[in-house]
């Protein structure tokens, strides 16, 4: 007779009854015997509510940086919705791919680059054994030991890409296996990873259009012939080889897999937004058509600095253009950089609207960085239209200190949560900034004096926000309440009764919700 025979029809066992007053009766001695020993009585929850004992013991580390460091290191973090590939691999592990690769790097802009290497210019094997090379090298190419002066944290943050890109040339898979066992090996459960198209492929698509803005005349000079296809083709097979390369250097068909291996990734293709408009519309176009042929690509995303003067110019011409497609491919997701701004970096009047156009017309479900939200037109107004519609913000708060030098009472994280619009924490470029999960957890839970409630509903709203496919494990966006199928099953539990078995069974966003609640419980059972 299986375990569900002795169940009844809501999934309880029939002695559930005696283990509760059995939890209440060794509470009550606990208490008696903490009043008998002079000290003072706990309440009873603290031994029976593992979610209760834990938040505790997060009050009692949050002053000790170590001890806390090593709580969230352990602590499950969702999943990272904001994460740019090239920018989130090591400086390291680029440094080594240049090497491999024969690159030279120039000595003054210290930018990777073909051979031969010319004069001005030395192999990068160099910084194998001349320490002095490597530190230069670790300096330009990240945000380490970086000091603001007459080059701004902006300037240099965004200069990064240019003199890494050649290193990173062939190498998506590799970058991959290091990304996903970072978040793996975090607790992190599913990763969505930004990555740009073929620029030569995509090249020869493009001149086969003129420099007219109009959205359906581009749809119609872009998908004449089989340009646009072949395009679709060739990323796919990229993407193939990417995976394969992932897969061997995270040995996932060995006995002694990497973390990553079991990690879910998906991908959003992201667009140059400082990029000529033909050029923007094919790259646009080709994100919203992977993500209805190919499985492994889920959203569209515009990307590069939001201050540039080409950015700042087509800004409306990108988001109508958003729409137009939009309508075209109603079940492609949008998540947009938008409000990556403050005040200084560009003209008040430009600090008024980016976020809400976004919404309204690039049909955004998610928004990256979201800054500038404080200096929108009417922005009580603004947060009622995020929290209405369920647009989830992406924060990388490590990323916003660095470019924009938000940080504290200046970022709008908990002007956002105040308003109940919801938040996922996110690295953005974790090989640029330095930086980890971790660190994002950290430094909101010191910044705004977070909770572990509030840092587990931010690692639920993460996964909640993803796009993956299914029902949700969850009855709505505004509570973690499980659905009616799971409602009498303890989350995570490894045998969950028919009805949720076969919810979980059916959808890869449920599954992967459950997987972290499962997580959720060992953290919390675990010794404090």
């Amino acid at each position: 007779m299986t375990l569900a025979n002795h169940q009844d029809r809501k999934g309880r066992s029939p002695d559930g009854s005696r283990r509760r007053w059995l939890r209440a009766a060794m509470a009550a001695v606990m208490c008696t015997s903490a009043l008998l020993a002079g000290g003072t009585p706990q309440p009873a929850v603290a031994a029976t509510d593992p979610t209760a004992a834990t938040a505790a013991r997060l009050d009692r580390i949050r002053g000790d940086e170590s001890a806390l460091r090593a709580f969230l290191q352990e602590m499950p973090k969702g999943a990272d919705l904001h994460n740019h590939l090239s920018g989130a691999a090591s400086t390291e592990l680029l440094m080594g791919f240049a090497a491999h690769d024969g690159l030279c790097i120039e000595e003054g802009s210290l930018r990777a680059v073909r051979p031969p290497c010319a004069p001005g210019s030395r192999p990068a094997s160099d910084a194998e054994h001349d320490q002095e090379f490597r530190r230069r090298i670790v300096r330009a190419w990240s945000m380490q030991d970086f000091v603001p002066g007459r080059e701004t944290g902006h300037d240099h943050f965004f200069a990064t890409f240019g003199k890494f890109e050649e290193a990173t040339a062939g190498h998506t898979g590799r970058m991959l296996s290091e990304v996903a066992d970072k978040a793996a090996e975090q607790h992190q459960f599913y990763l969505e990873t930004m990555v740009s198209p073929d620029e030569d492929e995509l090249a020869a698509l493009v001149r086969t259009a003129g420099p007219d803005d109009s959205p359906a005349r581009l749809l119609k000079t872009l998908s004449a012939g089989d340009g646009l296809r072949r395009l679709v083709e060739h990323t796919r097979k990229q993407t193939d080889r990417a995976m394969a390369d992932f897969r061997t250097a995270s040995r996932c068909n060995t006995s002694a897999p990497h973390a990553g291996c079991a990690l879910p990734v998906r991908f959003i293709t992201q667009v140059e937004r400082s990029a000529p408009p033909a050029q923007v519309f094919a790259e646009l176009l080709l994100g919203f058509e992977l993500t209805r042929q190919d499985e492994r690509f889920v959203s569209v995303n515009l990307v590069a600095p939001e201050d540039g003067t080409v950015a700042l110019r087509d800004y409306d011409l990108h988001m109508r253009m958003l729409e137009y497609l939009h309508a075209r491919y109603p079940a492609t997701h949008i998540t947009l950089h938008a409000g990556e701004l403050a005040p200084g970096l560009v003209r008040p009047e430009d600090l008024r609207f980016h976020i809400r156009q976004a919404v309204l017309t690039g049909h955004a479900e998610r928004i990256g960085h979201g800054v500038d939200a404080r200096w929108e037109d009417n922005p009580e107004d603004l947060q009622r239209t995020l929290a209405d519609r369920h647009v989830l913000v992406e924060v990388p708060l490590t990323s916003n200190d660095q470019i924009l030098d938000v940080s504290g009472s200046r970022h709008p994280f908990a002007f956002y949560r105040a308003h109940h619009v919801p938040v996922a924490l996110a690295t953005d470029d974790e090989g640029v900034s330095r930086s980890d999960i971790t660190t994002e957890y950290q430094r909101a839970t010191t910044t705004y004096g977070l909770d572990y409630r509030t840092l587990k509903d931010l690692a639920r709203t993460s996964l909640e926000y993803a796009f993956l496919p299914g029902r949700s494990l969850w009855t709505s966006r505004d509570g973690f309440t499980l659905v009616p199928e799971c409602a009498d099953d303890r989350p995570g539990d490894r045998h969950p009764s028919a009805e949720c078995a076969r919810l979980l069974a059916a959808s890869p966003k449920a599954q992967v919700e459950w997987r972290q609640e499962k997580a959720f419980a060992a953290f919390e059972g675990a010794a404090p």
